[in-house]
C-alpha cells in the first residue's frame, strides 16, 4: 500500500502544469524551500482530490471486486495513462505561464496560493480515479491500510516536490524554460513506458497487480 501510494502521488504530481512551472519559477527567484512550500501547497491539494475520490469509489465496491470488471478496469486505466504520457510528453507549459514575481512574500502565502491554484482544477479526480483502477487501489472494506494508502500518496506528492526543487537549486544557473521542456518530455517518457508495459502485462496475463 505503501509503495502504491508513493507512486500515485508521484504520478499525479510530476506533470509539468502550471504549479509545476510556479514550484521552479519559485525556487529560481525566491530560494528552494520558497519553491517547496509550492509544492506542499498542491500536494495537500491532491490529498483532497485523493481522498474525496477513493470515497466516491467506495460505493462501487462490489463493481470494482469483480475480478472481471478489476481485469477491464486496469487495460483501460493503463491505456488513459499512456494518452496521458503521450499529451504531457507533447505539451509545453511555458506556452502563457503565469511569471512569479521576485517579491518573496511569507513561505505560508506561497503555499495557500499553490493550493488554491490546484484545487481551482477538480479534474485532477479523473487522474485519481484512473490511476486507483490501475494499481487496484480502493479497497473500504480495509479502513487501516486506505488510511497508509491516502498518506502514502502525500509522501509521494512531497517525495517528488522536494526532488525537482533539489535538482532545480542545484543547476539552477543552467536551468530556463528548455529546462522544464526537458523534465516534461523525461516524465512524459516514463509514464508511457509505465503504461505500456501494465497494459501488455494485464492483456497477456504475464503478472497480477497485487492486491491487499
Amino acid at each position: 500500500m505503501v509503495l502504491k501510494g508513493i507512486l500515485i502521488g508521484m504520478i499525479a504530481s510530476a506533470p509539468m502544469g502550471p504549479v509545476g512551472v510556479l514550484c521552479v519559477q519559485r525556487t529560481l527567484n525566491k530560494g528552494r524551500w520558497y519553491g517547496f512550500v509550492t509544492g506542499v501547497g498542491a500536494a495537500l491539494s491532491d490529498f483532497i482530490y485523493a481522498l474525496l475520490t477513493g470515497l466516491g469509489m467506495s460505493f462501487m465496491l462490489d463493481f470494482i471486486s469483480n475480478p472481471s470488471y478489476k481485469f477491464l478496469i486496469q487495460l483501460s486505466s493503463s491505456i488513459i495513462l499512456l494518452l496521458f504520457g503521450i499529451y504531457c510528453f507533447r505539451s509545453n507549459p511555458t506556452k502563457n505561464m503565469h511569471h512569479s514575481g521576485n517579491t518573496k512574500g511569507t513561505l505560508c502565502h506561497n503555499g495557500i496560493t499553490a493550493f488554491l491554484v490546484t484545487f481551482s482544477n477538480p479534474m485532477i479526480m479523473f487522474l485519481f480515479i484512473f490511476l486507483y483502477g490501475l494499481f487496484a487501489f480502493s479497497i473500504p472494506a480495509h479502513p487501516f491500510e486506505m488510511c497508509i494508502g491516502f498518506l502514502s500518496i502525500v509522501l509521494g506528492a512531497l517525495l517528488w516536490w522536494f526532488g525537482l526543487t533539489w535538482l532545480v537549486d542545484k543547476i539552477r544557473n543552467k536551468f530556463d524554460d528548455n529546462g522544464i521542456l526537458i523534465i516534461n518530455k523525461v516524465i512524459g517518457s516514463v509514464v508511457i513506458l509505465f503504461s505500456l508495459i501494465v497494459f501488455l502485462g494485464t492483456a497477456f496475463n504475464l503478472y497480477h497487480l497485487p492486491d491487499f
